[in-house]
């Protein structure tokens, strides 16, 4: 097959360039990759040998080299996270090292670094934008080791190859253990406390997996199951924590400890080469954290209160049961707390929250009021799976904006959580416009039934929109500093933001209506939801926290330290910081903790409650602002959400707030 003839040959004629699923197929990605990386070598390669050095031949000509790889690459690592196959999963082992060694060839071209660091002397002469450009690629280069001997860049080579291949590997494991951890129920007695559509459901996942006439419990990425909070068989509910506290610890074939022990070896190592004492110092060096000291200073404060809180709730959640609260109880009895004390009864409430409305009349309505947005949904599109639907975003005057896809049901073939991915980068290099995709993990219903959210659900759809509005509504010239495309520990701040939309008077007005009558959602729960926002919070933190110094722990390890046993270092790493309680365990153990070992949060999990001090207070702005107006909008789009990692991130934080954030109101929020 000539490659003149593969899909990421050229530039998708369609609009916004969306890829050209209808013809895209798998035998496409593998040339489609090595044309892509070798056509990017020989970019770099005239780039060197150009006797001059300009902004525009070195910085300008690097932005827009790789287009064929780029166009693949984002194609095909979304399709590999959203709907994998073995097929799927074996191109991704065979690109894995050798992208990695593609991308050091050229952060690591002593060459290249020369003309960097030329220009970045003279960084003043330039604009705002392409100033910070410049910084970005210098700082780029410094942190991949561009700077070190050559035989510690070959190191550096070599570790980054092994490292890809393990992350390739964890994420093939974890997905199959956690498939394989599902709970087969046989009989719907032992479902008492959920409702007609979960059993639906249960059943539906079932048939699909040839178990017809019994339910199916899939496991999710994370510790626990929301089922728990419903289903009143303790025996089951015990069935289930244990199975999702097993995920990649079962020491089969899908065992992820001696990845685990690989890795962060290997990430220690490496973060000695650059003259770090471990991997966390390394890889917030680059981070608005700046180093694991400032990281912890923060938690410390925090995780004593978080622990003294769960141990109170526990109290109160025993004057419900009958025997001792264990981590398969904690969910079920704070419903039951829940009820009685506020009159919130969560599986009564996911009758409110009908998937369409709350995307149509909540999401879509949120943006549209705030930013002036309007969508529609465009199903002559094709998109990359059937469940996968196309959305055009429209400015206030009418004008494009980009494409949403919104991708939101769980399927045996998609990795667990959700998240956001860009297709397509919004920049004015090539004048492009952004594609973006939401993935969730919703439950299908059976046809024909309602898509009913849980209040999380309904939560993770705003909060992942707000990833997809950065990208949206980006609006840089430059593919380096699109969008989300900003330090780790700042990229969870405006999706945190768009949280507070969900329980917005207004919006929740427009969207939570009961799905059979119509009636709309309860004053009483209202009130009660705003009062019981600190409800729960001592289990919620301590269970994040947990998890965020277990991933600190992993990687604060020294290249002459040795991982003998992940459960015990596991064991060891929480109660160090007294959050080693068992009714409350980590929201990820090591085995299954994807975040760090099969993306991009490695010593960074942290970031969701460091941007969380961010997010808080930008809430707070936007309730003495005047809340969800297009002058508040406005403000934050051109201050903030419009500039992707265009200047510092933190500049523009006090750009939007004409401040440094404050933590008070996190810890006024989180009840500390």
């Amino acid at each position: 097959m000539s490659f003149e003839n593969n899909p990421f040959a050229t530039r998708s004629t369609l609009e916004y360039e969306l890829p050209p699923f209808a013809f895209i197929k798998e035998e496409h990605y593998l040339p489609a990759f090595y044309a892509g990386c070798e056509e990017q070598r020989q970019e770099i390669e005239a780039i060197i040998a150009e006797p001059t050095i300009t902004f525009e031949n070195t910085i300008l000509a690097m932005e827009k080299s790789g287009q064929i790889l780029s166009r693949m690459l984002h194609v095909f690592y979304n399709k590999s996270s959203s709907d994998t196959n073995s097929t799927l999963d074996a191109i991704e082992a065979e690109i894995a090292p050798k992208l990695s060694a593609h991308q050091d060839a050229i952060s690591l071209n002593p060459q290249l670094f020369e003309r960097i660091k030329t220009l970045y002397g003279d960084r003043d002469q330039y604009n705002e934008e392409d100033s910070w450009l410049l910084h970005k690629y210098y700082t780029d280069f410094i942190h991949a080791g561009a700077h070190l001997t050559e035989s510690e860049r070959d190191l550096v080579t070599s570790i980054n190859e092994e490292l890809s291949k393990l992350q390739a590997e964890f994420g093939k494991r974890l997905l199959a253990d956690t498939k394989d951890l599902a709970v087969v129920v046989d009989s719907v007695k032992e479902l008492d406390g959920l409702t007609d559509n979960q059993i639906a459901a249960c059943a539906a996942a079932a048939r699909d997996r040839g178990f017809d006439g019994k339910y199916l419990i899939n496991a999710v990425n994370f510790t626990g199951n929301p089922l728990l909070a419903s289903l009143t068989n303790r025996g089951l509910r015990q069935r289930v924590m244990e199975a999702s506290l097993l995920k990649g610890d079962r020491d089969n074939a899908n065992d992820t400890k001696e990845l685990i022990k690989e890795t962060t070896k290997l990430r220690a190592k490496r973060a000695a080469l650059f003259g770090f004492k471990n991997h966390a110092e390394y890889q917030t060096s680059n981070q608005t954290a700046k180093n694991p000291e400032n990281i912890h200073a923060m938690l410390t404060k925090i995780a004593k209160s978080a622990r003294a809180n769960a141990e109170k709730e526990a109290v109160v959640l025993l004057t419900k049961a009958r025997e001792p609260i264990e981590s398969w109880d904690w969910a079920f009895y704070t419903e039951q707390i829940r009820l009685e004390k506020y009159n919130l009864d969560s599986a009564a409430m996911r009758e409110y929250f009908e998937l369409e409305k709350v995307l149509r009349d909540g999401v879509f309505f949120a943006a549209t009021k705030l930013f002036g947005l309007t969508f529609k949904e465009r199903k002559d599109l094709i998109t990359y799976h059937p469940e996968a639907r196309a959305f055009e975003v429209f400015n206030e005057d009418g004008s494009k904006l980009g494409l949403y896809i919104g991708d939101f049901y769980t399927r045996d073939s998609k990795r667990g959580g959700a998240w956001m991915n860009n297709l397509v980068n919004q920049n004015k290099i090539f004048n492009q416009l952004p594609v973006v995709c939401n993935n969730l993990n919703i439950p299908k219903p059976p046809t024909g039934e309602p898509t009913l959210l849980t209040l999380a659900e309904t939560k993770t759809l705003f909060h992942e929109f707000g990833h997809a509005l950065h990208g949206l509504l980006s609006n840089v010239k430059h593919i380096r500093t699109s969008g989300t495309n900003v330090e780790r520990d700042f990229v969870e701040f405006p999706s945190q933001v768009n949280e507070m939309w969900m329980l917005w008077p207004e919006v929740l007005d427009n969207y939570a209506e009961q799905y059979k009558t119509g009636e709309k959602f309860p004053q009483a729960w209202r009130d009660s939801l705003a009062e019981s926002g600190t409800f729960n919070q001592g289990f919620e933190t301590t269970s994040y926290l947990a998890a965020a110094i277990l991933d600190l722990a992993l990687h604060e390890i020294t290249p002459d330290q040795e991982i003998e046993d992940v459960r015990e270092f596991e064991k060891q790493a929480l109660e160090r910081y007294g959050l080693n309680y068992s009714p409350v365990p980590t929201r990820y153990r090591s085995t299954y903790f994807a975040h760090i070992f099969a993306g991009g949060y490695s010593a960074g999990y942290y970031g969701y409650v460091w941007s969380e001090v961010l997010d808080a207070d930008t809430v707070e702005w936007f309730k003495e602002s005047g809340g969800l107006t297009r002058a508040n909008g406005d403000h934050f789009r051109k201050e903030l959400l419009s500039r992707g990692g265009s200047i510092d991130t933190m500049q523009l934080f006090r750009n939007f707030r004409g401040r440094d954030a404050v933590p008070s109101e996190l810890l006024r929020r989180r009840g500390l």
